[in-house]
């Protein structure tokens, strides 16, 4: 294996054991096929017995390795645009060696008529190169849902031909994220569909533009503002469901209840709530970790933030001891939110976790469909109800431009009559 491949390795077996899992904890629980050559001076592969017994591990292929945890599975590592070592799982702990060299085989090139190899011939380029930063995040987003994105085949859509891909496909894939309650998400992939498959016809990399012609989503134009009542009502469900046992029927994730608190009093959208640590605890409050350019600040304590923040940590830490998992040193290696397996949460588990809970709730009728809202729902609730001027609650938000308080702040000031005068009251 190149030096590359090697540091790249090593790197990413530092990154995982960086995690709370501990490097002790994962070696014990978690094997990696090594490639040939990496096992020691005498040059044989190192034999580990968490490895299937079916697998031949002498003719296992090299850069695939193999997570014992849980119910196991195979998985490579690569390298994103930004040069992060990233993982994709690629099989189950039931895989035979022959899919696992085919999948070796395909591994070092995408197909040249893939969805994948057309975005990332479109994002190599220079026109994409020459498009503004933010444009060229937004699209590389868009990029990484697409080509991820699962479908009843059994492979991602990225690996679909994009001779497959017809107007009536495109349409299913907007509906479907729609019906999510997502319409500006699929719009925003309908969008870059359109550039992507107008950029490969121009330069021959595909005949038609299927995503031309194709109905975009109805967005809503009232920005939903969730009552009061109706927020209560759901927190208190969460709270209710998520101490039953997990996969228990009616049983949702036990975090949900704590991220609509701190969403909602920090007005901190999910991926800012799922990305707090131990590190934004301070002595006057929450120190936030805002995106898209907002400016941080600290939310003062009060009893109910300090509940919601105690909560979080006593969860974390039960779970965390259950599992026998170290504690990170530094406080900004402690996630605050973290999933089942004691790792720090995804925002598309927390996306996914939320989705199925709203379904919970208007199933068991403790909200009405129309009543439905998103996560991103509560900042908007959380600026709006902040006392004090529009000053005041551009400083609690965190928004550097007022033009975006008519986005977040929907209270209705009051205002004086014609002609009144404090002194004469």
């Amino acid at each position: 294996m190149p030096a590359a491949d090697t540091a790249a390795r090593h790197r990413g077996e530092a990154r995982h054991t960086d995690r709370p899992r501990g490097a002790a904890d994962h070696a014990a629980r978690s094997a990696a096929a090594q490639p040939r050559g990496e096992s020691g001076e005498s040059g044989r592969r190192r034999y580990h017995p968490a490895i299937p017994a079916h697998i031949d591990q002498t003719r296992l292929p090299s850069g695939i390795y193999f997570d014992a945890r849980g119910r196991g599975r195979w998985y490579l590592q690569y390298r994103d645009e930004a040069n992060r070592l990233r993982r994709r799982n690629v099989a189950d702990a039931q895989a035979t060696l022959d899919e696992l060299r085919q999948i070796a085989t395909e591994r070092d090139g995408l197909a040249r008529d893939s969805l994948a190899y057309l975005a990332a011939a479109f994002h190599a380029a220079e026109q994409f190169q020459q498009l503004a930063p933010r444009t060229q995040q937004d699209y590389a987003w868009c990029r990484k849902l697409l080509i991820e994105m699962p479908t009843k085949l059994g492979k991602p859509l990225g690996e679909l031909p994009t001779r497959q891909f017809q107007p009536a496909l495109v349409q299913r894939l907007v509906d479907r994220i729609a019906s999510d309650g997502t319409p500006a998400k699929a719009n925003h992939l309908l969008r870059y569909l359109r550039r992507l498959f107008r950029w490969g016809i121009n330069r021959g990399y595909c005949d038609t533009n299927p995503a031309r012609g194709v109905e975009a989503a109805r967005e809503r134009r009232r920005r939903r503002l969730p009552e009061l009542e109706t927020i209560e009502a759901l927190t208190a469900f969460a709270r209710e469901r998520g101490q039953r046992r997990r996969g228990e029927a009616g049983a949702c994730a036990p975090y949900l209840w704590i991220v609509m608190e701190l969403a909602y009093i920090c007005r901190l959208r999910g991926i800012e709530v799922v990305t707090l640590t131990d590190a934004h605890h301070t002595a006057a409050g929450v120190h936030t970790n805002r995106r898209k350019g907002s400016r941080d600040s600290v939310i003062r304590w009060y009893p109910r933030l300090r509940h919601a923040w105690d909560a979080a940590t006593r969860h974390r830490d039960a779970l965390w001891r259950a599992r026998a998992l170290p504690v990170p040193k530094e406080a900004a290696a402690r996630p605050l939110i973290v999933a089942a397996d004691g790792a720090a949460l995804q925002k598309s588990s927390l996306d996914s976790a939320w989705q199925r809970f709203i379904r919970l709730a208007i199933a068991e009728r403790v909200i009405r469909p129309e009543q439905r809202f998103g996560l991103h729902d509560l900042k908007r609730r959380g600026i709006t109800d902040t006392a004090g001027t529009r000053h005041d609650k551009l400083e609690a938000s965190g928004h550097r431009s007022p033009a975006m308080m008519d986005v977040y702040d929907l209270s209705v000031p009051l205002v004086p009559w014609p002609g009144y005068r404090a002194e004469a009251v």
